[in-house]
């Protein structure tokens, strides 16, 4: 009976100690990461702003190939959700909300040292108010890396079985951050590390078109001169072809960007035309989009249809491996454009459109944004062409440079915000960029070419 009654004290007295030690353990819980990243604030600031690549560089897809995610509310910015489901007991279900982003994504600029964004945290982890804080702050001695402290706060009230957890905080919480901060150093990796936050792309919902076109390429060492002599005999190619077609050019040129290498600028050039039906080699064909490039049929196409980007059979009327019809050796026709695409604007010579295009891409990969570069290429509109007195620009060329989306919101967070593009009547501060270079003018406050 003793031993009894001394067995029962001890369970009291060991209550009462677990009691006195819940009460006095802290009601919050914080543990926190840090790791510099080799982006610009503002890369990194947007990947966390959305949940778009959130399944790339979450810990949880480690634990479970097979888990899912499914993303709601709004495509960027606070009120953006990411939920996800798995039957592995280590990942579970839950959510994250971004619950704010400060400053707005239009003050991260180069001027702007530091950034906060802000998740909530809805999962099987014990507490409330769960919420994650990622600090941004700009480092390097140009401001082109950042250091990225992730940390985790929670509030455990005077549920003492709550407040125990916080002796595990450095389990599951912990680990995600620092995993998930490797990895999403890992995905920033891909993208280049550019500055574009002078850029105002809109999302654009483009129509099928028909055109024709011209595959070519230039030494870039010519600058804008070969260029210009490239395109111009492409175009006059083409308007041959449309006159022997019975058809008129509709529009300003447009050129695809096939390959920007180090030495050589591989490109299309096409024209919009009237008729999406041509009569070629005594039939009648309708005109399609392009398509992925059939792998057979490259592999059977010569060596002189792979050199000219055309691909396949040369025949009139047939249609090479990425399915347009063949007009002729070198004119193709197909309906280009039709769905959702990213579009900036460039005031200025046509040698600051590739800095445009690098600009876009690395915004569209960092917002989560849905391409392909194989087929959907990158291809710019001469909106407005220069207009010279002499040597002396009067007025600077309009491009609108176009990048083909898969997947993309209604509209950009500029777009949503009112944030208008540039236009040629407020670019008088842009100066031409040299016919040498593929850089843009230093003052390019424009969307970015």
């Amino acid at each position: 009976m003793m031993r009894v009654l001394e067995f029962i004290v001890a369970l009291i007295i060991v209550a009462v100690v677990a009691v006195v030690v819940g009460v006095v353990m802290p009601g919050n819980g914080h543990v926190e990461r840090s790791l510099v990243i080799g982006k610009d604030m503002r890369q990194v600031y947007d990947v966390l702003n959305n949940f778009r690549r959130f399944p790339e560089y979450s810990v949880q897809r480690e634990y479970d190939r097979n888990i899912t995610f499914d993303f709601s509310g709004k495509a960027y910015g606070p009120g953006a959700e990411v939920s996800w489901s798995s039957n592995d007991g280590k990942v579970g279900s839950g959510k994250f909300t971004v619950a704010s982003a400060d400053p707005s994504f239009d003050k991260v600029d180069a001027t702007a040292k530091k950034a906060t964004v802000v998740w909530n945290v809805d999962n099987d982890w014990r507490g409330n108010d769960k919420h994650f804080t990622i600090d941004l702050e700009r480092n390097g001695s140009r401001g082109q890396l950042t250091k990225a402290t992730w940390s985790y706060d929670v509030d455990y009230g005077f549920n003492l079985i709550n407040r125990y957890s916080n002796l595990y905080i450095h389990g599951d919480p912990d680990s995600f951050i620092q995993f998930t901060l490797n990895n999403l150093q890992n995905v920033l990796a891909s993208v280049q590390n550019v500055d574009y936050t002078k850029l105002i792309p809109y999302i654009e919902q483009t129509q099928p078109t028909p055109v024709l076109m011209v595959s070519t390429s230039i030494e870039r060492k010519g600058g804008l001169e070969a260029l210009n002599d490239a395109t111009d005999k492409a175009v006059s190619e083409i308007q041959a072809a449309a006159k022997k077609l019975g058809v008129t050019t509709t529009g300003p040129r447009i050129i695809y960007t096939t390959n920007y290498g180090d030495q050589t600028y591989t490109f299309d050039v096409a024209l919009p035309i009237s008729a999406t039906s041509l009569s070629v080699a005594g039939q009648t064909v309708e005109l399609t989009a392009a398509k992925s490039p059939d792998l057979n049929a490259a592999a059977a196409s010569s060596s002189a249809d792979t050199a000219n980007a055309a691909g396949g059979d040369n025949t009139p009327g047939g249609h090479d491996r990425f399915g347009r019809l063949i007009v002729d050796n070198d004119v193709r026709a197909f309906l280009a454009f039709g769905g959702p695409a990213l579009k900036a604007v460039w005031n200025g010579t046509a040698a600051g459109v590739p800095q445009t295009r690098d600009l876009m891409k690395a915004y569209a990969q960092t917002h989560g944004y849905k391409f392909d570069e194989v087929v959907n290429r990158f291809y710019d509109i001469e909106a407005k062409p220069e207009v010279k007195q002499g040597d002396e620009v009067k007025q600077y060329a309009e491009f609108d440079v176009y990048l083909p989306l898969s997947w993309a919101p209604d509209q950009t967070p500029e777009q949503a915000a009112g944030i208008k593009p540039p236009s040629l009547d407020d670019s008088s501060d842009q100066a031409p960029a040299s016919s040498g270079t593929a850089a843009a003018p230093a003052s390019a406050a424009s969307t970015g070419k």
